[in-house]
Formats: C-alpha cells, structure tokens, sequence
C-alpha cells in the first residue's frame, strides 16, 4: 500500500512538472519582454473625405488598408498589440491622433493615406513613404499641406497648432530645424514599405521627408504612407479594389514584421552637417560685415542635387547668389542682412513673386543656426 502510495506522489510530482513547463511564456517573462505597440492611423475620416477621384474618397481606401493591416498583425503577431485612431467612419482631430499613439506609449505609428494632384489628365501614379523633416521639392511641400490642410476644419486650429497656418510655405520652416531623435527607425520602417511596395510590382516614388503636422506630435518612429493616387483612374480602380486593398496591405505588414523582427537595422541614415557655406564670383550684398558675430539672415529659393551653371534660368533672374551644401544637397539662398526687417521686406517685394516657396534661415559666421533664435537675437540687439 505504501509503495502504491508513493508511486502515486512520484506520478502526481511529475504531472504536476510537467503541467508548469506548459504554462503560457508569459509566466516567465524575462525583464526585457514586452508587448509591442502599434498604432494604425487611417487618414481622414467622416466629414473629412480626403482626396475624391471620380468613384471613390480618399478616407474609405485609407480606412480598408488600415484595418486589413492590423487584422494581419493580430491574427500573426500574439506578441503586438494593435490600435486603431479610427475604426470607423468618423473625423479624428490630427492632435488627437498623435495623442492616442502617445498615451499608448506605442513603438511605432503608421499614418495611411491616398495622394491626388489636381490635374485628372495626368498619369501620375505610384507609392511613397514620408518621416518627418523640411521638404526637399515642391511637390514633397504640397503633399504635406494637401494633409496639414485638415486642420483648418477643426474648431480651434489657430490655438491647438500655435497659429500654424498650413497654406503658408513659411510656416514650414520649424521643421528644418526639427531634432527627431527617431529618425533613423523612422526610415528604417519607410525604406522597408517601399521595398515591400517594389517586391508587388508598384510604382516606387520612393521615402522622402515633409512637415506633416501629426508626425510631429508623435514620440515613437513614425511614417505617413501615400498608397496611390486616386486621381490616376487605373491606380484608382486598384486601390478601391479588394485584391488592391489587400495588396498594399500586405505590403504594409511584410514591412512591420520585418522592422519588428529587427531586420535592416543597420540602414544608414544621413545626420545633420554643419552647413558648407560657398559663395559664387559675384558676392551677394551684405550690408554689414560679415565677421560680426550677430545672425547673417538670408532667403533660401532652391535646392538643387548639383552646383548650377552661372546665370542658370533656374535662379529665374535673381544675381547675386550665394549657395552653401548640407546634407549632399546644394542650397541656393539670395541676400543676406543682419536686420531680420530688411530680409524680409527683401522676400516679400523681389523673391516671392519668382518663388513661391522661398523661405528665411540664418547663419552665425560659417554655420546654419536656428532661425527663430536668431530672430529672437535680433530682437534683444535693438533694444
């Protein structure tokens, strides 16, 4: 009888061992374990159509790809958890989107919309991914003001945004001198979409930085994904398709997995350099000398991957110039004054009729400095 009872305790203790090594990980989670978050931002909403082609709204195609997308991640990745800032047909403050990612504490935000251009006519199709930063071309600027223009229809913009008027290409400026300490993951994630958008057969219009207003808000590596024009009839009919839909959504998630995975981690993200300033033969007026130590103010109007030959039909007429290299780009400026008020009565009467995108920046001696403390300086000189 003895022996029968202990050979039942020897069972019980290894039923028993046995059972604990099933147990759920989560049990024994190491210290480092950890949901990861991702927040899925389906653009528009309610009200706010977004772009309109001639069958469909921008805000159903965005809302189809970003539902389909976290459904992919929720049925595959146990380990992540998915929020939606809609999931629904209803209008969502750009504030508010960024604040659902930030109260989360979300390890990543993906803002999903559909670009247009005005002109019907023209075959403009393809995808492209934006981080946050300063334009590089006029076409990256009018595709953040196209998205930052919704905020115009929120109740109290002037106030919630500090008076950001996203119309205005001088508004744009905060972001040149942004410091996003998530840059580097935030291309990382764009570069693997786009990938994932080639390996589809779609047009790559590749990753490119502008001032979207809900990136900036938010604290965690960020994207905004353009997934087609809906003014392309052809691009349209694929995005408003289910096979469509389905297809960018994949591509979507291939990417997440792969970024979650930690695959591509050493993708090299160019830093910010200290401006190279070069001038050309013909010096631009400086109404002041230089060496003062006080904020050069000048107005950037173009930016060119290459130096342009003199007299270039580019410059639209404007002599002298002055150029400066940053970022493998050269940045063509034109005047340059110690009084923020000459500058600008500069812009407004001689530079902005030939570039509407003109903006100011600043330099202390040979090195780009932020625009609003140079201001700011200029301010406390004259007193």
């Amino acid at each position: 009888m003895r022996i029968r009872r202990n050979y039942i305790i020897i069972l019980l203790s290894g039923i028993l061992a046995c059972l604990a090594m099933l147990q759920p990980d989560s049990l024994y989670a190491s210290p480092t374990d950890k949901t990861f978050t991702v927040v899925i931002d389906a653009g528009h909403g309610g009200h706010d159509p977004g772009a309109i082609g001639k069958r469909g709204r921008e805000k159903n195609i965005n809302l189809s790809v970003a539902l389909k997308v976290g459904r992919l991640i929720k049925e595959n990745c146990p380990d992540t958890k998915v929020i939606y800032t809609r999931d629904k047909d209803i209008f969502v403050p750009l504030h508010r989107r960024a604040e659902i990612a930030n109260n989360a504490k979300a390890d990543l935000f993906i803002s999903i919309h559909t670009n247009s251009i005005a002109s019907r006519t023209a075959q403009v199709s393809g995808t492209e991914t934006y981080t946050l930063g300063l334009h590089q071309t006029q076409e990256n600027l009018e595709v953040a003001k196209k998205e930052n223009s919704v905020i115009l229809i929120e109740d109290d913009y002037t106030q919630q945004y500090a008076g950001f008027n996203p119309n205005s290409s001088e508004s744009y400026i905060i972001f040149e001198f942004l410091q996003d300490k998530n840059m580097a993951q935030s291309v990382n994630f764009a570069q693997l979409v786009q990938k994932q958008f080639r390996a589809e057969n779609r047009t790559d219009k590749g990753v490119h930085q502008a001032g979207f207003l809900v990136l900036r808000e938010t604290t965690m590596p960020s994207v905004l994904i353009e997934l087609g024009y809906i003014t392309n009839p052809a691009e349209e009919r694929f995005l408003l398709s289910d096979a469509g839909s389905s297809t960018l959504a994949r591509s979507i998630y291939k990417a997440f997995l792969n970024y979650k995975q930690g695959k591509g981690k050493d993708v090299s993200v160019p830093q910010p350099q200290q401006a190279e300033r070069q001038v050309e033969t013909e010096q631009p007026v400086v109404t002041e000398e230089a060496t003062t130590s006080r904020p050069v103010f000048k107005i950037q109007i173009l930016t060119a991957s290459k130096v342009l030959p003199k007299g270039s039909r580019q410059l639209k007429g404007l002599s002298p110039v002055d150029y400066y290299r940053e970022g493998g780009l050269v940045k063509y400026t034109y005047g340059a004054e110690t009084d923020y008020n000459k500058i600008l009565r500069l812009k407004r009467n001689k530079v902005d009729s030939k570039f509407s995108d003109a903006f100011i920046i600043a330099f202390r001696g040979e090195q780009k400095m932020d625009v609003n403390q140079a201001i700011k300086e200029f301010k406390n000189n004259r007193k």
